[in-house]
């Protein structure tokens, strides 16, 4: 209970700062910053107006509202995009409300997160609704910490055979209809989908061109993968995860996914994926087509112990999360600043190499002013030190603690 109330009372400090920084529409200018520009670093000074890379500058252009921070001897890279998590600090995203998922934004920022997209577990059509609701609602409010992006739809249109910590009873065949009922809220923008359900194909083609589609959860073969990719879908989800592996005659959706120029998920906290499998896809993908993400569950920062996904009870121990009483995985307690760690680690690269991973490919593939430090893109910004921890994290031109 006290760490949870310690929690509580440094998340009331954060907001505090960043409203008054927020009121007083302040500008930031950022000296003496190793910044990650281009796939290198350079020693910069950033000037941010109304949340925005305006220059790099060594002074406030005339402006007398001006906030400076030194930030020597660190570096400054773009802000950590998690494109897939269902929660973190106690929260679940089926069951949360507006302060949890205040809670959640909160937490990201201490781990250099400054955008994410809230996963939605197989859910029923009505719980499914009444979350997509929440989402919309903390999206119109003013908060600080990490920026909530919008839902991604883990499900409904998933396979039985490979359904994880899914609702077998709420797993459907692919209905356009359902998803239209969801979007109308305004705030679904990524959705997994496995090929082989049927109607799955003419689904992916009809929205593949609104929003990302990821295929996973999935035991579909070579060619029905090949299909959903030749359709429009972009994403694997978790590779390695929760889908058919590959065999000498039969190739399946891993063997599609890791053929094809698709972007690949990747929960890199090297219990959910061997490092050897990791530095396979590197070696087939390269750092521009992995995306890192967490997979992380309202365990993620809490002690061992029992805590809810959606429907389930799932068991922390250590790094693993399971399905109560199962050997079924069911998320992680992963959290992003440890996934560039364990990148670095696992693949023996450096800290250019790992950061698209971590950033500018979730920005590509979502289209958004974000991911890169370039003029007119949005101030967000993770800030880390000599061993790569994050010692700040900016969001929107406003520094979190």
């Amino acid at each position: 209970m006290k760490r949870q109330n310690d929690r509580i009372k440094e998340k009331d400090v954060i907001f505090e700062l960043w409203r008054k920084q927020r009121e007083m529409n302040q500008n930031l200018l950022i000296k003496n910053a190793n910044c990650y520009i281009d796939g290198a670093f350079v020693e910069k000074d950033i000037f941010v107006i109304a949340g925005k890379i305006a220059d790099f500058k060594k002074d406030c252009c005339g402006f007398t509202d001006c906030t400076e921070v030194d930030y020597s001897g660190f570096y400054v890279v773009p802000g950590f995009i998690d494109i897939h998590t269902h929660g973190a600090a106690g929260c679940d995203v089926n069951a949360a409300g507006l302060e949890e998922f205040e809670t959640i934004s909160a937490f990201f920022a201490t781990k250099g997160v400054t955008s994410f997209l809230a996963s939605i577990l197989t859910d029923s059509p009505e719980n499914t609704r009444n979350i997509l609701d929440v989402i919309a609602r903390y999206k119109a409010m003013q908060h600080s910490g990490a920026q909530l992006l919008g839902a991604h739809l883990e499900g409904p249109f998933l396979a039985h055979a490979k359904k994880g910590a899914m609702p077998p009873e709420y797993l459907k065949e692919a209905d356009l209809d359902l998803f239209e009922s969801y979007a109308a809220s305004g705030v679904v923008k990524y959705i997994t989908v496995a090929p082989e359900v049927p109607g799955a194909g003419d689904l992916i083609k009809n929205i593949s061109s609104r929003i990302p589609v990821a295929i996973g959860h999935s035991a579909a073969t070579y060619a029905q993968a090949k299909q959903a990719i030749d359709g429009g879908a972009r994403v694997s989800t978790h590779t390695f995860n929760a889908m058919e592996g590959i065999d000498r005659v039969e190739p399946h959706i891993l063997g599609a996914a890791l053929e094809s120029d698709i972007y690949n998920e990747i929960i890199a906290d090297g219990a959910h994926v061997h490092p050897a499998n990791i530095r396979l896809l590197y070696r087939l993908k390269g750092n521009r087509k992995i995306i890192a993400i967490t997979d992380s569950i309202a365990a993620t920062g809490m002690p061992d112990g029992t805590y809810r996904l959606g429907a389930n009870d799932v068991e922390l121990k250590g790094i693993n999360c399971f399905m109560s009483g199962t050997a079924t995985r069911a998320g992680s307690a992963l959290t992003m600043d440890a996934a560039l760690k364990n990148l670095m680690r696992f693949l023996h690269i450096s800290l250019e190499e790992a950061i698209p991973m971590v950033s500018q490919n979730a920005a590509d593939v979502f289209g958004l002013n974000k991911g890169y430090i370039r003029i007119g893109y949005d101030a967000d910004f993770a800030v880390l030190d000599k061993d790569f921890n994050v010692v700040n994290t900016i969001i929107g031109g406003c520094v979190q603690l």
